[in-house]
């Protein structure tokens, strides 16, 4: 058995901007970026045409809502500012690192996240003290995946050399986290098993 967790509001508590739009343009502007008035609308609208499941990392998207105003960012500030907007406090849950302990006694833990930002589930989990718990860590910008979308599911079953179908996948929300069920695996839901309560969901499992 394999076990890949969510991060945000599974493992760990973030403190991420309440306006990701106005937090980034303020760190554009710190970066000498001439921030256009209604940056806030830009933000908001789809300037790249991914495909279905694919996920758009937010720098990229951050220079195009940019570009679609006649602004340029130069120097690589659009991935600095994001990266800068988006550093936050990081608590982990209670029955974190137990629940994750559990897991590794039945064969290899990953983190499988939903994350736009770069360097951003790496520096969560540095601050959380879980930086060597796992064997893998996937998200969508660095797979390139959004869950639910199988891919993501697969990617980080291949990270942890198992097989989708022996993939037991731990989060909290059912429409993107229990995306690994319609991929073969398995789904456990933090809001109906607490991490308490998983290393005896999953003897049950297995």
């Amino acid at each position: 058995m394999a076990v890949s967790f969510d991060l945000f509001d599974t493992l760990v508590d973030a403190d991420v901007p309440d306006d990701p739009a106005a937090a980034v343009a303020r760190e554009l502007r710190a970066r000498d970026v001439s921030v256009p008035e209604d940056f806030g609308a830009a933000y908001r609208e789809v300037h790249i045409d991914a495909p279905d499941g694919a996920e758009v990392p937010l720098p990229a998207h951050v220079s195009a809502a940019l570009a679609s105003r006649d602004v340029d960012a130069p120097n690589n500030a659009a991935r600095r500012a994001v990266v800068a907007a988006f550093d936050p406090d990081v608590e982990r849950r209670e029955g974190a690192l137990a629940a994750v302990e559990a897991a590794r006694e039945r064969g290899p833990v990953g983190v499988c996240s939903n994350c736009s930002v770069p360097e951003l589930a790496r520096r969560t989990l540095i601050r959380a003290d879980l930086r060597d718990a796992f064997d893998a860590v996937v998200t969508s910008v660095g797979c390139g995946w959004r869950k639910p979308d199988r891919r993501a599911f697969e990617a980080v079953a291949r990270q942890l050399d198992a097989d989708v179908a022996d993939l037991v996948h731990v989060g909290d929300d059912p429409e993107t986290d229990g995306g690994v069920e319609a991929a073969g695996g398995r789904f456990v839901d933090v809001g109906e098993t607490p991490l308490a309560e998983l290393p005896e969901t999953l003897e049950v499992i297995a």
